[in-house]
């Protein structure tokens, strides 16, 4: 009897390619019996297997869901996709063109649900290159980490994508923040979340839009102590500082009353859900990161 040549190839079972790709067991199934991708090569009475061109179709499908394509048709074009030997994962998949922020905002959720972080950043920076900061700040950026964070808070599921978002926001608000050559006010703004404040995604944003208006400014980060603020204060004598506070027991009034006197005087704002409700004698209340930009304009005059 003809000895059967072993195989090279990897054969992966059903809850492998599952887990690769990110979906349940019962959905490959699915995919299979209602839309035919599935295993190229079972025979009956055996254990179901995927080669690597059966996973890189299934990739490439899952892909495709994600950028918002129905399954039916992103089925069809996976059945069609031939992939390149030994190249997986399969090739990058385009967000499907969306009419509105609310449309772009539940593709990119999406493709963060899936760790998908191609099509995620893909998606952020294009909005980006159309707008400018505050609008994909406020209008796609915090929705998709607020929406993000309350499913987080009310199943206690998906830290995991938080992080993945949260990292790559920084990281792309981070590549916009450059020194500008020629700065429209002489001296920088100050900007730090204080106290023990660890969050620093919103001044990082606004770090970023004031680049965008070509204002110059100090980041201080995140857990700026009193004493630091102090002697940058001093040492500075910036026009207009801004502190951010996350959590209500880091928004701390002392932290603008305890300031150094200066004159001329710096204007003061405060920002972020932890100073609600508190009366911060001496200082303004900006409601988003656009507020917090004119308030900054309105100090340096323009």
């Amino acid at each position: 009897m003809a000895m059967r040549e072993p195989s090279s190839e990897v054969h992966l079972t059903v809850a492998a390619v599952a887990r690769r790709i990110g979906v349940a067991p019962a959905t490959l199934r699915t995919w299979d019996r209602r839309y035919g991708v599935g295993p190229t090569d079972h025979s009956e009475g055996e254990h179901r297997r995927y080669s690597e061109a059966d996973l890189a179709r299934l990739i490439h499908m899952r892909k495709l869901i994600v950028a918002g394509v129905p399954p039916i048709e992103a089925a069809a074009k996976a059945l069609t996709f031939a992939p390149t030997a030994g190249a997986l994962p399969a090739e990058s998949v385009e967000l499907q063109e969306s009419t509105s922020d609310h449309e772009l905002v539940e593709q990119l959720l999406r493709a963060a649900k899936a760790l998908d972080r191609e099509l995620l950043e893909a998606g952020l920076r294009a909005h980006l290159e159309k707008n400018n900061v505050e609008k994909t700040w406020e209008s796609v950026m915090c929705p998709i980490l607020t929406t993000v964070g309350e499913q987080w808070k009310k199943t206690g599921n998906g830290i995991e994508v938080e992080h993945l978002i949260s990292d790559l926001i920084i990281r792309i608000l981070i590549s916009r923040v450059s020194p500008s050559q020629s700065p429209v006010n002489p001296r920088p703004v100050l900007i730090a979340s204080i106290g023990e404040e660890t969050h620093s995604l919103a001044i990082t944003a606004l770090a970023a839009a004031l680049a965008e208006r070509n204002i110059s400014f100090q980041f201080l980060g995140a857990r700026t102590p009193q004493s630091a603020l102090n002697e940058v204060v001093r040492r500075s004598a910036p026009p207009a500082i801004f502190l951010w506070a996350q959590l209500k027991k880091h928004a701390d009034a002392s932290y603008v009353s305890e300031l150094p006197v200066l004159r001329p005087k710096p204007r003061v704002i405060v920002g972020g859900p932890g100073w609600k409700n508190i009366d911060v004698t001496g200082a303004d209340l900006a409601a988003d990161l656009t507020s917090a930009c004119t308030y900054i304009e309105r100090a340096l005059g323009l």
